[in-house]
């Protein structure tokens, strides 16, 4: 059931085992911004941007989930390493027991504050009851994107990215169906958005659960679902800071949104639209975090430290050399791929101006997300938390913040804001990396 993922060329292992990641995250991707495209060809601006604020607040609550079952996937990878089976079964037994149980807590509360949330975003007023529609039918689902995650994260600590990739392709195709279905035939605007995202991601959860249970891919007993103190410290101390640390990152687009909602419709949508399009040009990081984070685990476990370090090595190489090639392919051609967005010419020429800047984050968000992936292996991940508050708390806000206030008629500096705010965390990583190293704390046994 196992894939050992310790043995074997390092460069060979990572590429193998983080295209099912990269296409994973693009499918992921591709049926987020189908929200936004499909509602964009039936509905105006208003709807564009509900459909466009509601799927930022979801894109937060997702990477907390997915954060924090980064704790799972690091010590299931630490038990292959380690050749311990029977830790395996107790890691997914608490799995289950504590994140559905989180899940279904987390649902209540949003739902009972959607009304703050909409009025914290500083939301348009043409946008308002879109977004409440939207973001009402959205977190009743919570418990599925919990549920389609966590199975994610435990095949990954198994070394099988490919289970996953399968599970959301079956999401893929089903939410532009849906969406066509409920917005294009049935009219029903962010309502049937959010109807087809929800319904997407029930269908790969049954699908997912189906499989696992008719070839029998985990093994579990009544015992494993029972609490254990020191499994779900482990889970905890592992997850809660990368949970945090992605949503500290969420909230400071969520503030950088706001500034923008607050300039204005079209500034608003145009903001949408580039956070849409970013989230396609962080694939390569995003999967190489987690690539790591998978493949380092497994080798510290089994104690092949300078496996893991070739690992991270190797992950910056191919996140920087992707970034860069973003940044050519939006230098030529942002206006054509952001005007598939919108017939606005306000809009595309204000959203081209942000993405000259943020585009940039590529390049250096690439890095630092290879290192989290790295450190959380050494369940270290609280060091990844620290890197990204300084640079959200320091600069990202602040710049963005600033932006506003002096350069009123660009978008250019609000995007730099984030860009520097990664090159900052860069540097963080550097340095404590280099540290710890001398230290002797990344060659050893896990800290």
């Amino acid at each position: 059931m196992e894939n050992n993922l310790t043995k074997g060329n390092v460069l060979k292992t990572l590429i193998y085992f983080s295209l099912p990641f990269l296409l994973s995250y693009f499918m992921q991707t591709l049926y987020g911004m189908a929200d936004l495209y499909i509602i964009g060809q039936y509905y105006g601006t208003a709807s564009t941007t509900a459909v466009s604020i509601g799927s930022q607040i979801m894109h937060m609550i997702t990477v907390m989930i997915v954060g924090l079952a980064m704790g799972t996937t690091v010590l299931i990878g630490q038990a292959v390493g380690a050749k311990k089976s029977e830790d395996i079964s107790t890691v997914i037994g608490n799995t289950i027991t504590l994140y559905m149980g989180i899940a279904v807590v987390l649902m209540i509360v949003v739902l009972m504050c959607i009304n703050p949330i909409v009025n914290i975003m500083s939301t348009p007023s043409e946008a308002i009851a879109g977004t409440k529609l939207y973001l009402t039918i959205c977190f009743i689902g919570i418990p599925f994107i919990t549920a389609y995650n966590l199975i994610s994260s435990i095949f990954r600590g198994l070394g099988d990215s490919k289970s996953p990739m399968y599970f959301i392709a079956i999401a893929c195709v089903a939410n532009i169906v849906f969406d066509y279905i409920f917005i294009g035939y049935f009219h029903l605007d962010t309502a049937g958005a959010a109807l087809g995202t929800t319904l997407a991601q029930t269908l790969s959860v049954i699908v997912s659960l189906l499989m696992i249970m008719k070839r029998k891919m985990i093994h579990l007993s009544l015992s494993d679902l029972k609490i254990q103190s020191k499994t779900v410290k482990d889970l905890l101390s592992i997850g809660v800071p990368v949970a945090c640390q992605d949503g500290f990152i969420q909230v400071s687009f969520l503030v950088i949104t706001i500034i923008a909602n607050r300039r204005g419709l079209d500034v608003a949508a145009a903001v949408g639209i580039v956070e849409k399009m970013i989230s396609f040009m962080f694939l390569v990081p995003s999967s190489m975090l987690s690539s790591v984070s998978a493949l380092a685990a497994q080798n510290v476990g089994a104690n092949e430290h300078i496996r893991a370090s070739k690992t991270l090595q190797y992950a910056c190489t191919i996140a920087v050399s992707w970034g860069l090639l973003m940044v050519i392919v939006m230098h030529f051609f942002s206006y054509p791929l952001i005007g598939m967005f919108s017939d606005s010419e306000s809009v595309v020429t204000l959203a081209c101006q942000y993405m000259s800047g943020y585009v940039w984050d590529c390049v250096f968000a690439g890095i630092h997300f290879s290192f989290s992936g790295y450190f959380c292996a050494y369940n270290l991940s609280l060091i990844s938390f620290i890197h990204n508050s300084i640079s959200i708390i320091c600069v990202r806000i602040p710049f963005a913040y600033l932006s506003a206030i002096y350069f009123p008629s660009t978008l250019l500096p609000m995007g730099l804001a984030s860009a520097s705010g990664s090159l900052i965390s860069v540097l963080i990583c550097i340095g404590v990396f280099i540290y710890m190293k001398r230290k002797g704390k990344l060659n050893g046994q896990v800290v």
